[in-house]
């Protein structure tokens, strides 16, 4: 993980350098009092919410298999380089490189800012099209947790009819707990998961999850393990990625 920290870290710092556009801060949303406390808990949100560029580094922690994400925050152009696959948004389609067999999941499209997207949560429900409130609190493994659900305008993202509820640490006030459902493939009524946001690390104002595990969900308690993520080497950056970064190579093909 040392020499891909040290790797990660040395592109990002010459990818910053590519792009030079004028900084204009984005108006800040609308949010209940109670979603601003609890953005306040993970630290500078402003400071995300103003950035112009992402970039972090993760472990596939099953398979050992490494990936580094690089992201324009306005425009969710993205590049994902993984060890045995690259992968794309160029703000249009997804690709990826060399090809698609080298991907086993079922949708490069689906896969392609799913991490990113867990990752930035709660950020992330700051987009325009999403809407935030305080609901009833959940139980979890015998905890209970306050709780706020997400909900989506039907213009917004591949899945608005997904669902999102935070539960939240009452003694910290930051994410603990996602439970949310997956309606990408058809499904008309898919069934929660859940996942556990831990170890949060400063990234210079704004703290984000090491660990992130996933689980099946039943009666309200976590199950088995389907998955776990380990993260480092976040940054957010205050130019965009230079847009040739998220073009298909040409070895690569569009996929969805």
């Amino acid at each position: 993980m040392r020499n891909l920290s040290l790797a990660f870290t040395q592109l990002v710092l010459i990818l910053a350098f590519i792009s030079c556009e004028t900084k204009v801060e984005k108006t800040l949303p609308e949010l209940s009092p109670e979603f601003t406390s609890v953005l306040e808990a993970h630290g500078d949100w402003q400071k995300w919410y103003h950035a112009k560029a992402e970039s972090y580094a993760m472990i596939h922690e099953g398979v050992m298999t490494q990936e580094a994400a690089f992201i324009n925050l306005d425009s969710r152009k993205i590049r994902l380089s993984n060890t045995e696959f690259e992968i794309g948004f160029d703000g249009n389609q997804t690709w990826i490189s060399p090809n698609r067999d080298t991907y086993k999941g079922n949708s490069v499209k689906f896969y392609h800012n799913l991490y990113f997207y867990f990752f930035n949560i709660p950020y992330v429900f700051t987009d325009p099209g999403v809407t935030v409130e305080k609901v009833g609190d959940k139980t979890l493994n015998g905890k209970k947790y306050p709780t706020y659900q997400a909900k989506f305008d039907s213009s917004t993202g591949d899945s608005p009819n997904d669902q999102y509820f935070m539960l939240i640490n009452p003694e910290t006030n930051r994410l603990e707990y996602l439970l949310y459902t997956v309606s990408y493939f058809g499904n008309e009524n898919p069934p929660f998961s859940a996942l556990k946001y831990e170890d949060y690390r400063n990234a210079d104002g704004v703290y984000f999850p090491r660990i992130l595990t996933g689980y099946t969900f039943e009666n309200d308690s976590t199950k088995n393990i389907r998955y776990q993520v380990t993260f480092a080497d976040a940054l957010l950056l205050d130019e965009e990625f230079d847009s040739e970064i998220f073009e298909k190579p040409e070895d690569g093909v569009f996929a969805d």
